[in-house]
């Protein structure tokens, strides 16, 4: 990739953009999550003391946000470029279907657990080639593979679930304890905070979700980091469907689908990871999982329905992309 920072730039070279206070405007935007988050915790513990004060409720609680967190992770890297994955929630039942044929074709675990992951990667490559050099939609690319994905591996499972391979030690290691998968979640954050905030693909990836014209003549390759994001997003998705099968002990084929793929959504867009594109942040994704997980938890133990969380998600949604379109206005015009 063509170091820009240190190459002279032609005159008439527009630099890649850098909206005003950016990083200031994203920090605000965490620090608004994580109050809500805080103030639904302390409403939910006072209306109920087992929400909090039991390890069953904290097991519990970490194993909804942890997925939701992880698979939005990768969706964000898509969507601060313009795109998505309505694909990630057949790739999460996938994955784990090819750790176990790898397995039982004589693979150990580590790489079995590599042949799922890579399977994943695949599945992301040919979305990202389709999308980046045929000029597809993402939309339209992502909902032909959540198809031909779901059928792949209802066809080679037979619709039948499997069990878990792996010794004990390893399936604990890998999502079987009940504290795994947050730990898991918390070192990927970190890992994909520094990519975002800290690395050229994460710069570069912002600056061209902001203007992929001026990226593209300030000499960034904006369909390489398209192509590698969508890599990225089906590896992380492939990779939470793996864990979740550890702790369930079970592998199955109708596992995770499109409920998976809109709560990841939904935590990124309440984490403030606007569907237009040009910004996003790891943390606010990590912190709208965790609303998710509270609300969800919360009304589940007050004795309000599951139907009720869906109207409340839904507003939530709604309400997170008025406020950020309507930030994001401001912050071009720069004033109200």
């Amino acid at each position: 990739m063509t170091d820009v920072a240190n190459e002279p730039r032609k005159a008439d070279t527009p630099a890649p953009p850098r909206p005003r206070g950016a990083w200031t405007a994203q920090w605000a935007a965490e620090l608004r999550i994580l109050l809500v988050a805080v103030l639904l915790a302390a409403y939910f513990e006072f209306a109920n003391h087992d929400f909090l004060l039991t390890n069953a409720s904290l097991v519990n609680l970490s194993q909804f946000i942890a997925p939701v967190a992880i698979i939005a992770f990768g969706e964000i890297m898509l969507m601060i470029g313009g795109d998505i994955d309505l694909s990630a929630g057949m790739v999460f039942a996938f994955a784990p279907f090819m750790m176990v044929f790898a397995n039982d074709a004589g693979a150990p675990m580590w790489l079995a657990v590599s042949a799922g992951l890579a399977a994943a990667a695949v599945i992301g490559f040919v979305n990202g080639a389709v999308t980046v050099w045929l000029r597809l939609p993402s939309f339209v690319t992502t909902l032909g593979t959540l198809f031909l994905i779901n059928g792949i591996t209802l066809t080679l499972s037979r619709g039948t679930p499997a069990a878990t391979p792996g010794s004990p030690t390893f399936a604990e290691f890998m999502g079987a304890w009940g504290y795994s998968e947050i730990i898991w979640t918390v070192v990927i954050a970190a890992v994909m905070h520094t990519l975002l905030r800290h690395t050229r693909w994460g710069l570069h990836t912002q600056a061209a979700g902001a203007n992929p014209l001026g990226a593209s003549e300030a000499g960034i390759h904006v369909n390489r980091l398209r192509l590698g994001n969508f890599v990225l997003a089906a590896v992380l998705a492939g990779f939470t469907g793996i864990l979740e099968g550890f702790r369930i002990t079970s592998i199955d084929p109708q596992a995770g689908g499109n409920q998976i793929m809109f709560l990841a959504v939904a935590a990124a867009v309440i984490g403030g990871t606007p569907l237009t594109g040009g910004s996003g942040t790891i943390v606010g994704g990590l912190l709208g999982a965790a609303v998710l997980g509270i609300l969800n938890d919360g009304f589940t133990l007050i004795g309000i329905n599951a139907f009720t969380f869906n109207i409340i998600l839904g507003a939530a949604i709604l309400a997170a992309m008025i406020f950020n379109i309507h930030i994001g206005r401001i912050r071009r015009k720069g004033g109200p």
